[in-house]
């Protein structure tokens, strides 16, 4: 038995013949949902990184649209960084895609599944060959897809995706807006303070807090929250013990000190998991909270 999902196809169990190769539908759990919404097929995509890499992705049109539309874009960034995007149901895209977004998602280096020499390029280098990569992408649409407003981009992204957006905002003002989730500001007060360890840090970012801290902070987002121009909403759970809840506190505490646009929801009791097996109504919250954000500034 076998747990099997598509782009547009919300996980259900099959019973799958190894041998023959061939899959039986054993529940039809969203049967009903699916017979009454329309969902955005992805279109996989191929491109070079600036460096010549070839990188993959996926854009998604908005629901129902229409040829010769124009239509904003949200870049979707992913965690680990050591995971990676493929094709299965994502509700977070769908979401955005039926509020009439365009939406791209990528493995940049770092991600899973093309090998290891791929994982290991971001290891001592966040914020360096992996911001060229999510930007290449953007490039790349913009300039291939002519449905696409590009003065009208934002970004978001959970983890090592949200310390990407939160990397972004500070290196670039091309974004209209952010959200951040569950994300890291600053790998000095993160480090020993993780259920993942100070080892983390060391194995990633490639300095310690004693022998080299000043690695440690020209890889911290807060270290460039002046140059922050783009409207920010900052979302964490306050039971997050992977990526503690202080660093977000950091970040909105910076960005207000210093008069920019931000906005923080704490969710009481939610954890790194909440966008994944969290409270249903706080999942249901984050949803509405970042397709608002994006409705308002993008």
């Amino acid at each position: 038995m076998l747990g099997i999902t598509t782009p547009t196809k919300p996980n259900e169990l099959y019973y799958h013949d190894f041998k023959t190769g061939e899959s039986h539908l054993l529940t039809a759990v969203h049967e009903e949902l699916l017979n009454r919404v329309q969902l955005s097929e992805p279109e996989i995509l191929s491109f070079q990184a600036k460096d010549g890499r070839e990188l993959q992705g996926w854009l998604m049109k908005p629901v129902g649209y229409k040829d010769g539309e124009k239509v904003p874009l949200i870049l979707e960034i992913h965690g680990g960084p050591h995971m990676m995007y493929a094709n299965t149901y994502v509700h977070e895209f769908q979401t955005l895609a039926e509020k009439g977004f365009a939406v791209l998602y990528i493995n940049p280096r770092g991600s899973h599944g093309y090998g290891q020499q791929f994982v290991d390029l971001v290891r001592g280098h966040y914020g360096e060959g992996d911001f060229d990569d999510v930007m290449s992408a953007v490039d790349y649409i913009c300039e291939n897809y002519s449905f696409i407003d590009v003065e009208r981009i934002g970004v978001t992204g959970g983890s090592y995706g949200g310390f990407m957006t939160n990397w972004i905002v500070g290196h670039t003002n091309r974004f209209k807006a952010a959200v951040t989730q569950r994300s890291i500001s600053n790998w000095v007060s993160f480090y020993g303070v993780s259920d993942i360890e100070y080892y983390f840090t060391e194995w990633e970012v490639g300095g310690d807090l004693m022998s080299d801290p000043e690695k440690l902070w020209h890889h911290s987002p807060l270290k460039y929250v002046k140059n922050v121009e783009t409207p920010l909403l900052i979302l964490h759970g306050e039971k997050d013990y992977r990526c503690p809840i202080e660093q977000a506190e950091q970040l909105y505490t910076a960005l207000k000190r210093l008069k920019k646009e931000v906005a923080f929801i704490r969710y009481p009791k939610a954890d790194h998991d909440l966008s994944r097996n969290g409270n249903p109504k706080q999942r249901i919250k984050r949803l509405d909270a970042i397709a608002e954000w994006f409705v308002k500034h993008v």
